[in-house]
């Protein structure tokens, strides 16, 4: 598949790039970057808009999304790139839904939005349970429920991971309900 011009992808994980892109159109025109990084802290990825252009006009915006290199499951480390290729595009999938929710916030509300979501719990909830629902939206549902099937079902992860997916992402019971509501929309929309 081709690198778009907007892009700055790393060539390991170009082609599950490429793919989480296609279900996202909308994104096309939209500068954003890929990048790993040595560590994020209690994540594995983590989009966010770029400072040089946080305060020009949305349309104008570009987003930058940290990959960290490691993933840490119990005592041993994996690198990102090795993980198998549908939980990839997966994650990748989700992080787009946060940049298709930023570019329709002002700057102020984008402002407001990475203040609340630094120090009210509720708030992350919100924020990365509809991450989530623009991934499902976008007809990521097979790729958003492998990730969480790797998560919550991997005996190697830990824990505290897992608590964490639980208690901030929507279930997999949650998309099958957003599925069946997609489903139910898009058969009332064709003509008889």
């Amino acid at each position: 598949m081709p690198i778009h011009a907007q892009r700055s992808i790393p060539k390991v994980i170009a082609e599950e790039i490429e793919t989480a892109l296609t279900y996202y159109p909308e994104l096309e025109n939209t500068r954003i970057e890929f990048k790993f990084k040595k560590n994020i802290k209690k994540s594995t990825m983590q989009a966010q808009p770029t400072l040089g252009s946080f305060f020009r006009n949305k349309k104008k915006r570009s987003y930058v999304i940290l990959i960290s290199e490691t993933i840490k499951i119990s005592d041993a480390t994996f690198f990102t790139k090795d993980i198998p290729s549908p939980i990839l595009i997966g994650w990748i999938g989700h992080e787009l839904g946060h940049v298709m929710d930023y570019r329709t916030r002002s700057n102020l509300n984008l402002l407001w939005f990475g203040i609340k979501y630094l120090f009210l719990d509720k708030h992350i909830v919100e924020a990365e349970r509809t991450a989530d629902t623009f991934a499902v939206q976008s007809g990521m549902a097979d790729y958003i429920l492998q990730t969480k099937d790797f998560i919550l079902n991997n005996s190697s992860i830990n824990d505290d991971y897992k608590k964490r997916i639980v208690k901030y992402y929507l279930s997999p019971e949650e998309i099958m309900h957003l599925i069946e509501k997609k489903d139910k929309t898009e058969a009332a929309k064709k003509p008889l």
